[in-house]
Protein backbone atom coordinates (compact mmCIF):
# COMPACT_ATOMS: atom_id res chain seq x y z
CA UNK A 1 0.00 0.00 0.00
CA UNK A 2 2.37 2.51 1.14
CA UNK A 3 5.95 1.13 -1.20
CA UNK A 4 5.36 4.12 -3.24
CA UNK A 5 5.20 6.61 -1.28
CA UNK A 6 8.32 8.64 0.02
CA UNK A 7 8.25 9.34 3.82
CA UNK A 8 9.00 12.53 5.10
CA UNK A 9 9.61 14.30 8.67
CA UNK A 10 7.91 16.92 10.62
CA UNK A 11 10.08 19.56 9.03
CA UNK A 12 11.43 19.32 5.18
CA UNK A 13 13.63 21.77 2.96
CA UNK A 14 11.55 22.01 -0.12
CA UNK A 15 12.24 24.31 -3.20
CA UNK A 16 9.44 26.77 -5.14
CA UNK A 17 11.48 27.49 -8.56
CA UNK A 18 8.74 29.23 -9.79
CA UNK A 19 9.65 31.50 -6.74
CA UNK A 20 12.88 31.50 -7.29
CA UNK A 21 13.45 29.68 -3.94
CA UNK A 22 15.82 26.56 -3.80
CA UNK A 23 16.04 25.85 -0.16
CA UNK A 24 13.14 26.92 2.13
CA UNK A 25 12.46 24.97 5.76
CA UNK A 26 8.81 23.70 5.85
CA UNK A 27 6.90 22.67 8.82
CA UNK A 28 4.46 19.73 7.67
CA UNK A 29 1.68 19.76 9.04
CA UNK A 30 -1.24 17.13 8.65
CA UNK A 31 -3.87 19.35 10.75
CA UNK A 32 -3.87 21.93 8.39
CA UNK A 33 -5.33 21.80 5.11
CA UNK A 34 -4.36 24.63 2.97
CA UNK A 35 0.00 25.37 2.63
CA UNK A 36 1.03 28.46 3.69
CA UNK A 37 3.61 31.08 3.12
CA UNK A 38 4.59 34.23 5.27
CA UNK A 39 4.94 37.38 2.81
CA UNK A 40 5.48 40.83 3.13
CA UNK A 41 4.39 43.70 0.99
CA UNK A 42 1.66 41.94 -0.70
CA UNK A 43 -0.13 44.18 -3.39
CA UNK A 44 -2.59 42.91 -6.06
CA UNK A 45 -1.68 44.09 -9.40
CA UNK A 46 -2.34 43.50 -13.27
CA UNK A 47 0.30 41.45 -15.22
CA UNK A 48 -0.39 41.24 -18.54
CA UNK A 49 -3.94 41.48 -18.52
CA UNK A 50 -4.03 39.03 -15.90
CA UNK A 51 -4.73 39.88 -11.82
CA UNK A 52 -1.70 38.65 -9.79
CA UNK A 53 -0.06 39.19 -6.67
CA UNK A 54 3.34 40.70 -5.84
CA UNK A 55 5.25 40.68 -2.45
CA UNK A 56 8.13 39.48 -0.75
CA UNK A 57 9.48 36.56 1.15
CA UNK A 58 12.85 36.07 3.33
CA UNK A 59 14.23 32.66 2.34
CA UNK A 60 16.67 32.29 4.67
CA UNK A 61 14.70 32.60 8.02
CA UNK A 62 18.28 33.60 9.49
CA UNK A 63 18.77 36.28 6.90
CA UNK A 64 16.30 38.35 7.55
CA UNK A 65 18.22 40.64 5.28
CA UNK A 66 17.47 38.44 2.08
CA UNK A 67 14.21 39.48 0.51
CA UNK A 68 13.19 37.99 -2.44
CA UNK A 69 10.23 39.89 -4.98
CA UNK A 70 7.94 37.32 -6.41
CA UNK A 71 5.24 37.56 -8.76
CA UNK A 72 2.49 34.81 -9.62
CA UNK A 73 -1.20 34.67 -11.05
CA UNK A 74 -3.99 34.50 -8.16
CA UNK A 75 -5.91 30.88 -8.71
CA UNK A 76 -8.41 32.12 -5.97
CA UNK A 77 -9.22 33.87 -2.70
CA UNK A 78 -10.32 31.85 0.13
CA UNK A 79 -11.82 32.34 3.36
CA UNK A 80 -8.92 30.59 5.70
CA UNK A 81 -9.41 29.85 9.52
CA UNK A 82 -6.10 30.05 11.21
CA UNK A 83 -4.46 27.95 14.02
CA UNK A 84 -5.52 30.63 16.70
CA UNK A 85 -9.39 30.28 15.13
CA UNK A 86 -9.62 33.69 13.23
CA UNK A 87 -10.76 33.71 9.53
CA UNK A 88 -9.16 35.70 7.33
CA UNK A 89 -9.48 35.89 3.49
CA UNK A 90 -5.88 34.85 1.53
CA UNK A 91 -4.58 35.07 -2.04
CA UNK A 92 -3.98 31.59 -3.28
CA UNK A 93 -1.34 30.88 -6.17
CA UNK A 94 -0.24 27.84 -7.34
CA UNK A 95 3.33 27.06 -8.02
CA UNK A 96 5.52 23.67 -8.23
CA UNK A 97 6.91 22.02 -5.49
CA UNK A 98 10.25 20.05 -4.94
CA UNK A 99 10.79 17.68 -2.25
CA UNK A 100 13.50 15.06 -2.55
CA UNK A 101 12.79 13.25 -5.81
CA UNK A 102 9.26 14.40 -6.03
CA UNK A 103 8.27 17.39 -8.23
CA UNK A 104 4.67 18.65 -8.31
CA UNK A 105 1.99 21.57 -8.20
CA UNK A 106 0.14 22.51 -4.96
CA UNK A 107 -1.78 25.55 -3.84
CA UNK A 108 -0.03 28.18 -1.18
CA UNK A 109 -2.52 30.62 0.76
CA UNK A 110 -0.04 33.99 1.34
CA UNK A 111 -0.38 35.30 4.89
CA UNK A 112 1.68 37.20 7.71
CA UNK A 113 3.40 34.26 10.15
CA UNK A 114 5.78 36.65 11.38
CA UNK A 115 4.70 35.30 14.74
CA UNK A 116 5.66 31.68 13.29
CA UNK A 117 8.75 29.45 13.48
CA UNK A 118 8.32 28.44 10.06
CA UNK A 119 7.96 30.72 7.00
CA UNK A 120 5.85 27.81 5.14
CA UNK A 121 3.38 24.89 6.44
CA UNK A 122 2.90 22.46 4.00
CA UNK A 123 -0.18 20.92 4.74
CA UNK A 124 -2.26 17.59 4.00
CA UNK A 125 -3.28 18.71 0.34
CA UNK A 126 0.20 19.34 -0.76
CA UNK A 127 1.31 16.18 0.66
CA UNK A 128 -1.70 14.06 -1.56
CA UNK A 129 -0.94 10.77 -2.05
CA UNK A 130 2.84 11.07 -2.17
CA UNK A 131 4.24 10.91 1.18
CA UNK A 132 3.97 9.34 4.88
CA UNK A 133 5.04 11.82 7.58
CA UNK A 134 7.06 10.25 10.17
CA UNK A 135 6.93 12.86 12.76
CA UNK A 136 9.77 12.00 14.98
CA UNK A 137 11.84 12.58 12.06
CA UNK A 138 13.15 15.90 10.76
CA UNK A 139 14.83 16.60 7.20
CA UNK A 140 14.58 12.97 5.55
CA UNK A 141 15.07 14.23 2.42
CA UNK A 142 17.35 17.35 2.48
Amino acid sequence: MNKNKTIIGRLESIALPDLAIDDLQVRVDTGAKTSSLHVDNLTKIVKNGKKCVKFDIHPDVHNVNSILSCTAPISDIRKIKSSNGTSEQRYVIETTAVLGKETWMIEITLTDRSDMNYLMLLGREALGKKFLVDPSKVFVNS
